[in-house]
């Protein structure tokens, strides 16, 4: 068996398909709609393997976005593997196979697994047998139902890891890593890097707002009022499609990250799209190429695949947005904000090196007499989300706190004053689906390693020497050339 993603990009690139013209080939694509990223899993003869290609195919009109999809699809074969090789399969599967692929691969494997992969396993078991039961195609699910739930899930709630900067950190990131200055805000003659300006304004932009990297990372110009040479102050920014589970929210853009973005949009993004020219003509047919803004901006209409389409741009998809570029009338414009070589909007794996190149700058300046302290790992960019959360959860409880000590309120109706509650303000701009995720944030709002400083200060070298003066004096005699004492008591 095979498995295979579906593309209509590549199917475009190649331009004819078994002597079908464009129009052909697009009525084709009309009639039977399979998603870009809908897995197809193909046995030796290239015929589809079901009901399974079937089910990938729900998934798809389900709206699963293709990152899922894949995991599944990965999930669910190695699962058809393991059963084929004990003369089994979907149907004839027990709740004891099931639980032998569990030990496989979480103790038995050359690469074993955690919980949290094992769930991600679990997840789409379950999706399959409930689209099989749905189907007829089996009576029902090989294992018990169980008073716990789901299974044979781990049960275990994966704890918030939460790392957050103090400000001389997030300067020293955003400055030195991101924009290659040196540690004292000198110029660093030195710095090698490649658009210092549009790497230090999405650092700033993903700490001021709070949004995820697959959020600020595919953001489109118009979303930010950035036509036409325009800026606004600030502006709010609806998130839907490129959200987690495209849930919708409002993000609020402040004005010190929009003004932050001015030297990339006035110096190192013109640059880029002029360079890109060549690039982009040459790639025009598989592009989304947008021939006018709608609705305030809110809304593109342009040519995709030969079609004319009008899309709204909070329901644009990741992949969607990577294609749209405006006609100009003297060139194609990338819609997104961010752009790299080719004007092509950056991948996670483009920051992934951008980011890894700006914790090699924070090393090699860990020494300097200006630079704070480095944790034992590398920053991501979900750090700079944890860090807006806990900055906005301290600030909004201490006004709280300071408006209810003026108005002599008790605490009680500070706490049932729902609206003004910090916890459902932070939830509301980090788009979390329930309190408990943002509540996770309460035990980071004070730092338990000072407080176990704290606690313990008074416990060392009481009373006299510690072994460690004892330990250095000793050190100290030896190098001299002198022989150590007998003994350490007076």
């Amino acid at each position: 068996m095979q498995l295979f993603f579906a593309d209509q990009r590549k199917v475009w690139k190649v331009g004819q398909v078994a002597g079908l013209s464009h129009a052909e080939l697009s009525a084709l694509f009309a009639r039977r709609l399979v998603p870009t990223g809908t897995p197809i899993l193909l046995d030796e003869a290239m015929r589809p393997v079901e009901p399974v290609s079937s089910w990938f195919r729900s998934l798809a009109l389900e709206r699963k976005d293709a990152k899922t999809m894949r995991s599944y699809a990965y999930s669910v074969l190695m699962l058809l593997h393991f059963l084929l090789a004990r003369d089994a399969d979907l149907w004839s599967a027990t709740e004891t196979d099931l639980r032998e692929f569990r030990l496989l691969r979480q103790d038995e494997a050359e690469e074993v697994i955690g919980d949290a992969a094992w769930d991600r396993d679990w997840a789409a078991i379950e999706s399959l047998y409930r689209f099989l039961i749905r189907t007829g195609a089996v009576a029902q699910q090989p294992w018990r139902a169980t008073p716990q739930g789901s299974g044979l899930a781990s049960g275990i709630q994966p704890d918030l890891r939460v790392r957050h900067m103090e400000l001389d950190q997030y300067l020293y990131l955003r400055d030195v890593g991101f924009g290659g200055l040196a540690p004292d805000a000198g110029l660093d003659v030195s710095f090698r890097g490649w658009r210092p300006h549009r790497n230090r304004a999405a650092c700033e932009l993903a700490l001021m707002t709070g949004m995820r990297i697959q959020e600020w990372s595919t953001l489109l110009l118009p979303e930010l009022g950035l036509i036409g040479g325009q800026r606004p102050a600030f502006t709010d920014i609806d998130l839907k499609a490129c959200a987690k589970f495209g849930r919708p929210r409002s993000v609020y853009v402040a004005p010190d990250p929009m003004e932050l973005l001015d030297p990339y949009l006035l110096l190192e993004r013109p640059e880029i799209v002029a360079k890109a020219q060549r690039s982009l003509r040459r790639r025009h047919r598989e592009l989304f190429v947008v021939q006018r803004l709608e609705a305030d901006g809110t809304k593109v209409r342009g040519v995709l695949d030969g079609l004319t389409i009008t899309r709204t741009i909070k329901n644009m998809k990741p992949g969607l947005r990577r294609l749209a570029v405006l006609e100009t009338g003297e060139g194609l414009d990338p819609l997104a904000l961010f752009i790299g070589q080719g004007g092509r909007m950056l991948t996670f794996s483009a920051w992934d090196r951008i980011r890894w190149r700006a914790w090699d700058r924070l090393k090699a300046w860990s020494g300097d007499r200006h630079a704070p302290v480095l944790p034992g790992r590398c920053w991501v960019y979900h750090d700079l989300r944890h860090t807006f959360a806990l900055r906005l959860l301290i600030f909004l409880t201490r006004e709280a706190l300071n408006d209810a000590e003026g108005q002599g309120l008790p605490m009680s109706t500070l706490l049932d004053h729902m609206t003004g509650n910090p916890l459902l303000v932070v939830q509301r701009r980090l788009g979390h689906a329930h309190p408990s995720t943002t509540y996770r944030y309460i035990r980071y709002l004070k730092d338990p390693m000072r407080e176990v400083d704290d606690a313990f200060r008074e416990w060392t070298a009481v009373g006299g020497a510690s072994y460690i003066t004892i330990a250095r004096s000793l050190m100290n005699l030896e190098d001299a050339g002198h022989a150590p004492p007998r003994s350490l008591h007076p």
